[in-house]
């Protein structure tokens, strides 16, 4: 995974562009090259910390989702329905880093 600051997009898609004419001309500098790879080995290590810490999120997202459930199951029947929405609650934000780690992953 990448992720690239908008700065860095900018110089990127620039360096691209001046590479790709200098390819048409067939002398492409290789400092070019050099600076598009570091702008990607800083993204892809920016990316691979932020997809760490997504997972980090997904799995306290679960053990939360876990420790609701047993509380609402060991409830007292007075206690249930607020123990039922703070498992509702938990499921959602559950599913909210699922969708972030998917949606991370894939792009």
């Amino acid at each position: 995974m990448h992720s690239y600051t908008r700065a860095e997009s900018r110089e990127r898609g620039k360096l691209f562009r001046k590479g790709f004419r200098q390819s048409l001309a067939d002398c492409v500098d290789p400092d070019v090259r050099r600076r598009i790879e570091r702008i990607d080995q800083k993204a892809a290590e920016r990316g691979a910390l932020e997809l760490a810490a997504l997972h980090k999120v997904q799995a306290d997202a679960r053990h939360d989702l876990a420790a609701a459930k047993a509380v609402e199951r060991t409830a007292p029947r007075a206690d249930r329905p607020a123990a039922r929405e703070a498992r509702k609650q938990a499921e959602e934000r559950v599913r909210l880093a699922e969708r972030a780690v998917q949606k991370a992953e894939r792009g």
